[in-house]
């Protein structure tokens, strides 16, 4: 058979395929092989005398390339690799479907991975935001804790504040007035001669308040010294206010 008369799909197989080819062809040129003894044919009369000769060497006669039969198998062969190219080519396809489909499963948990890490480190930076803002306002709460004077002025602003916080009634001017008529801004001034003394309960500190009075409206927080300005001051003010409405309010000995 010419190069000329294979089809260029077989001329286009690769050395794999050539050689099935090759194989397959020699196997059906060999198959078609014609080994053929003329029925007719008779051997020559010998002597009695001298044995048998061996029958002939079989007559082949082969196939031509133009022959339907070598058609038919050259038709075949190329059916068979064209069925083969395609199961190979499912096969690469199925592949590459399964390495692609691979490949998005490891990108997926990659990115799965990242946005957990990232979504961590989010967190993190949260609690650590909140962690100095909540150090920022302790720091700035303790900066703006007011420091009082250890002077009239500062006793009676500091006790104002406290007072404010626990709802006792009363103002810096009538705080000023009344320590002023009753000590004259003294925390050590003590009342010996009065009633008060007489009965053994002298009035003390810068509003000349009695123990028992101080310790009946003695303010927590303050503290239980009646000569302490701070606590004298709230405990005069909290008595005042229970009594005449607010130590504002009080304009003589009380």
């Amino acid at each position: 058979m010419s190069a000329s008369s294979i089809p260029r799909r077989i001329r286009c197989l690769n050395k794999t395929q050539k050689l099935s080819v090759a194989g397959v062809s020699a196997v059906a040129a060999a198959a078609l092989s014609l080994s053929l003894v003329p029925a007719h044919a008779e051997t020559p009369a010998k002597p009695q005398t001298e044995p048998q000769a061996a029958s002939a060497a079989p007559v082949v006669f082969s196939l031509a390339p133009s022959a339907p039969q070598a058609r038919t198998i050259q038709a075949s062969i190329i059916e068979q690799h064209s069925t083969a190219e395609k199961l190979v080519q499912a096969a690469d396809a199925a592949k590459a479907k399964l390495v692609a489909a691979a490949k998005a499963k490891a990108q997926a948990a990659a990115k799965a991975k990242a946005a957990a890490k990232a979504k961590a480190e989010a967190a993190a930076k949260a609690k650590a935001d909140a962690a100095k803002r909540s150090t920022q306002v302790t720091t700035r709460s303790v900066a703006r804790t007011p420091v009082y004077a250890n002077n009239l002025d500062g006793w009676i602003s500091e006790a104002l504040a406290i007072m404010k916080a626990k709802g006792i009634p009363g103002s810096y001017d009538g705080l000023h007035r009344n320590i002023m008529r009753e000590s004259t801004g003294n925390p050590n001034a003590i009342n010996g001669w009065d009633i008060n003394a007489q009965n053994g309960t002298p009035s003390c500190g810068l509003l000349q308040v009695i123990q028992p009075t101080f310790n009946a409206y003695h303010v927590p927080g303050t503290s239980m010294n009646i000569y302490d300005p701070v606590a004298n001051i709230t405990a005069a003010a909290n008595y005042a206010a229970d009594r005449y409405g607010s130590i504002d309010n009080v304009n003589s000995a009380y």
